[in-house]
């Protein structure tokens, strides 16, 4: 009798999430119930499932509603043909951005309930019913409704439990509406009536028109729809023959495996051969041929185009993989599983994870659209959810709380002395909100490839750039047994793909990067890893990474696998980061635990890393095969539901430990190692695929560190601001210019070891200006002077006196004050602008100026200005009498268990906290020679002397030293001013003012 059910699916309208909804039900013994969520199908599956679990009979719709939120009618799928055609009929209205008419067309598998009688019930379609509120059953008398009583159903609404739900629902409303509660409509909310009511109770409003309740029952009853799930909902062949499909596969594997693994002149190693045919076997068996071939499809229309990818995640455990070239780690070289990727008990999907360059990705994502039809693909939905200090924010709001009171709420949520009387209010409702969906996003890179058009799972909704996505989320759609193609994009990948290009550029030498053996063991790859240089390296340039890499002195690809796994939050708060560095260092200084432990986890000296290690110990100390292995790991890391599946693994475990004779206070602490490691372990496919990556672009910054450093600029991506990586090139011999009309490009470009900084950089030049500047140089040469650049390039007066002011103009041998004068003579705002060249230049009539010279810094505060950063050292901008005393970083080795002072340039932040619940960081800064240095503030002086943003410190503090890694444990620090700026008197408040508004901002603003 429940029709209409709403769960927290209607955005910011239902209050039950589905096991809420389906659970109240249960209760009350309701037989029948309809998810109608408004404009959404997100929930159907879950409340599918949640129902059948329960005992109850689920039918699936959509409440169709317009952007005002009126409801226009509610649509029931009768079977899996109804619930297609909703989705289809969904689609095309938020497509289109349709408006949804009073009246539903045609449908041949759903019913249609109008809420009112917007036309004659005469006229109604074989489909089309009228819902008869309860409260609304009492003017049925004497209507002339009574004579269609085959067309009436009981129509009760549910959208909220109670009387606390009801005033969520309305808090959501207003948070929708972006209003005050006060201030809310009465019509944009449901009736306080739309609750669930017991099912005894609902029909007692009925009982005088038992027909109504039969038409009910009768149209419940044609209600059967059964979503398919499982694995045969995904595209099942790729060459439309699952025969033909292995074998393609087979044959790609076995061409790959002699193209990475023979010699010249050598067969493929046996153990290779034998594990590929092992692989192959699962791979047909459990039916992922498609799936594979799929993936190396995708990756062979991005080779065709020259686009370079990175294959990770725990795909790359698989041989095959590794042989079509999904991925480039070897699992034979890193001694990988295949069972962590594809075995017999996973219940779930494989995942490859596909990175492609950031601006690269978009047209692989198209490709595949186009090469497996619209219909049948969709891009992964995701859900932003309330949550947090976003939750006080928006009830604040909604209850008319000024912005500082919501601040201090915020500041100092347990201070209830100093809150609103309504705080107590926001606080409950607050806890009720969180995890509700708050809208709809894209997923990061999730693709689905259906077999069926996708319109029988899902409506789906169009993204501004085109692009459908479904309404599930990637649960959901793992649940439903949906093979998820992970098409993601990174900016570490442009950096290579773009270094490579610059370097024939520039040099005119064409750089193999994927000759991996070789770049391994290149020693001036080795020897930079080493010394932790890595800045712009894809994966390794943080400052705690940079740090780790040098007190293991890592100059290897295996080291710098675990390197990536160990520097993960989970492993390094562990304590086992320690241990790890501890054991390198020192090998012969502890005991395996047990012998297995050195024979399996020799190369990362008994130390478990990875989630790998967890299947090893499992599998060659206790005996459980690794298909097992794989799924205890799963269970106690959270990953799969436990059930009985964890006892029975454990007590197998313990059965087959005692059968080998071990002690039980071996088996129960080598069962603690794995049980606590497991739940923060990481992929050692995972990292190795990062290594690969992170050795490319180490031979890049080795042996071409100022083209390298150009295209992490012009990517945009990294750890740091645009600002270091430019300063990073100026330690490596570049001259810094700033932007030149005769030089400069969009991005930055490079001429030898002059690099040019791109417009882009310039924060108040327009992109068109830019755009304007380089065609018209392209077109007809470089400028001649200013009166030259005016005439050929339509600018205002206010673009132009940017580029005068950052030095566009300084070829003409004139400064920048000068320029100024020159042009108020050749630019004028009346004149028009024809984009050609004059005939003839208009004449100037010469003019004598004063002498007008330029201060000192006045370029430097410009810059400041105009790029967020100054090309003259940032120490030479400070108080002259500062730093005389100060070492600089070269010498923290030899002061170590001194106190010193240094003179820093903030670079970045990271603020953690203590096991005390403590606030306290670390710093990274650059010293007067450009080198890094690294600090440690502890709680109590961070709150003595906290940093002020960006600017130049001085610095004092206790040298010490962590396995060869030297840094600054803080005692005291202050900012130094700016000297002043000649033009404007003094102006370091000003930059003070500025750096202080956003002080942990990592961004090039002074």
């Amino acid at each position: 009798m429940y029709l209409n059910c709403h769960t927290y699916y209607s955005l910011r309208y239902g209050t039950f999430s589905p096991r809420a909804l389906v659970e109240r039900a249960a209760r009350w013994g309701v037989e029948t119930l309809a998810l109608t969520d408004i404009n959404n199908t997100s929930g159907a599956y879950a409340f599918m499932q949640l129902c059948q679990a329960y005992g109850i009979h689920p039918i699936v719709g959509i409440d169709f509603r317009d952007a005002q939120g009126q409801r226009k009618f509610i649509g029931l799928a009768q079977n899996a043909e109804g619930f297609r055609e909703l989705n289809e009929l969904l689609t095309t209205y938020l497509r289109n951005d349709l408006r949804i008419p009073d009246e539903a067309p045609v449908l041949y598998n759903s019913w249609v309930i109008y809420p009112r009688l917007h036309k004659p019930i005469e006229s109604f379609r074989y489909f089309e019913l009228l819902g008869i509120r309860p409260e609304h059953v009492a003017r049925l008398y004497g209507h002339e409704l009574l004579e269609h009583q085959h067309k009436l159903v009981v129509w009760q609404p549910v959208t909220f439990a109670d009387d606390k739900s009801y005033r969520l629902h309305q808090l959501l409303q207003a948070i929708d509406q972006n209003v005050v509660l006060s201030r809310l409509s009465a019509k944009k909310c449901a009736r306080k009536t739309a609750r669930l009511l017991a099912p005894d109770d609902l029909l007692y409003f009925y009982r005088n028109y038992p027909k109504i309740v039969q038409q009910t029952r009768e149209v419940i009853a044609s209600c059967e729809l059964k979503l398919t799930t499982g694995l045969q909902i995904n595209r099942q062949t790729f060459t439309r023959h699952k025969a033909d499909d292995y074998d393609l596969l087979q044959k790609l594997a076995r061409q790959g495996a002699e193209r990475r693994y023979a010699n010249t002149g050598e067969m493929v190693p046996k153990r290779v051969q034998e594990r590929l045919e092992k692989e192959l076997r699962v791979i047909r068996d459990q039916d992922f041929c498609a799936y594979f071939l799929i993936n190396w499809d995708i990756v062979r229309y991005a080779a065709s185009r020259g686009y370079r990818h990175v294959g990770r995640g725990s795909g790359a455990n698989s041989l095959v993989a590794y042989c079509i070239g999904l991925t480039d780690v070897d699992p034979i070289e890193l001694d990988l599983y295949f069972e962590r990727f594809i075995n017999p008990y996973r219940s779930t999907p494989p995942d490859f994870d596909i990175d492609f360059s950031w601006d690269e990705r978009d047209e692989v994502i198209d490709y595949i659209f186009q090469r497996y039809g619209k219909q049948y693909t969709a891009m992964l939905a995701t859900y932003s959810t309330f949550k947090g200090r976003a939750i006080i924010r928006e009830l604040g709001k909604v209850f008319g709380l000024p912005k500082g009171e919501i601040d201090q709420i915020i500041r100092e949520p347990q201070a209830r002395e100093k809150h609103h009387e309504l705080v107590e209010q926001i606080f409950h409702y607050g806890q009720m909100l969180e995890g509700f969906p708050n809208h709809l996003s894209i997923h990061a890179g999730g693709v689905l490839i259906s077999e069926r058009p996708l319109a029988y799972h899902t409506a789906l909704r169009w993204m501004p750039k085109g692009i459908p996505v479904t309404h599930f989320d990637m649960h959901h759609a793992e649940a439903m047994g949906f093979h998820k193609y992970d098409i993601l994009s990174q900016r570490g990948l442009g950096h290579i793909k773009e270094a490579v290009s610059l370097i024939r550029q520039n040099r005119g030498v064409a750089v193999d990067i994927d000759n991996l053996p070789k770049i391994k063991q290149d020693e001036k790859v080795k020897a930079l890893l080493r010394s932790g240089q890595c800045m712009g390296c894809f994966y390794i340039e943080s400052p705690a990474m940079r740090n780790l890499l040098t007190k293991l002195s890592c100059d290897n690809y295996v080291h710098l696998v675990a390197a990536s796994s160990i520097i993960r939050p989970g492993v390094a708060k562990s304590g086992m980061m320690q241990e790890y560095i501890k054991r390198f260092h020192a090998p012969d200084s502890f005991q395996y635990l047990h012998p297995v432990f050195e024979e399996q986890l020799g190369e990362t000296f008994g130390v478990m890393v990875y989630q790998e290690d967890v299947m090893k110990i499992v599998h060659h100390f206790a005996g459980l095969d690794l298909d097992e292995s794989d799924v205890l790991r799963r269970v106690m890391s959270g990953k799969k539901t436990k059930g009985d599946t964890l006892d029975r693994l454990r007590k197998k475990y313990w059965t087959n430990c005692r059968a080998r004779g071990y002690d039980d206070a071996l088996i129960e602490e080598v069962w603690r190692q794995v049980e606590s490691f497991s739940g923060y372990s990481f992929c050692k496919a995972h990292s190795a695929s990062f290594a690969v990556e992170s050795f490319q672009s180490l031979y890049l910054k080795a042996y071409y560190p100022l083209e390298f450093m150009v295209a992490v600029i012009n990517n945009f991506g990294g750890f740091y601001a645009s600002e270091y990586y430019f300063h990073e090139a100026r330690m490596a011999g570049a001259t810094i210019h700033p932007p030149c009309v005769n030089h400069s490009h969009l991005l930055t470009s490079i001429i030898d070891k002059d690099i040019y900084i791109g417009f882009t950089h310039l924060h108040q030049l327009e992109r068109k200006v830019a755009n304007r500047i380089v065609v018209a140089r392209r077109l007809a040469g470089p400028f001649k002077d200013l009166a030259d650049f005016v005439h050929r390039v339509n600018i205002s007066t206010a673009q132009i006196e940017i580029l005068i002011r950052i030095g566009a103009f300084r070829f003409t041998g004139k400064n920048k004050y000068q320029l100024m004068w020159e042009k108020n003579a050749v630019f004028s705002r009346e004149d028009s602008w024809h984009g050609t060249l004059p005939l003839f230049r208009d004449q100037t009539e010469d003019f004598e100026l004063p002498e007008l010279q330029e201060g000192s810094f006045d370029q430097a505060f410009d810059e400041l200005e105009l790029l967020g950063f100054s090309l003259r050292s940032p120490f030479e901008l400070t108080e002259r009498e500062e730093g005389y005393d100060c070492i600089t970083a070269a010498y923290l080795a030899k002061n170590q268990g001194l106190v010193v002072r240094i003179m820093g340039y903030y670079v970045c932040k990271k603020d953690v906290k203590t096991v005390r619940n403590q606030r306290m960081a670390f710093g990274t800064w650059l010293d007067r020679e450009g080198r890094f240095f690294d600090t440690t503030h502890f709680s109590y002086a961070l709150q003595q002397a906290p940093f002020r943003g960006k600017g130049v410190y001085k610095i004092e503090g206790k040298v010490v030293e962590s396995f060869g890694c030297y840094s600054l444990e803080v005692l005291k620090m202050h900012r130094v001013p700016f000297r002043n700026d000649e033009r404007y008197g003094d102006c370091s408040a000003e930059l003070n003012k500025s750096a202080n508004s956003s002080p942990n901002s990592n961004t090039n603003s002074l």
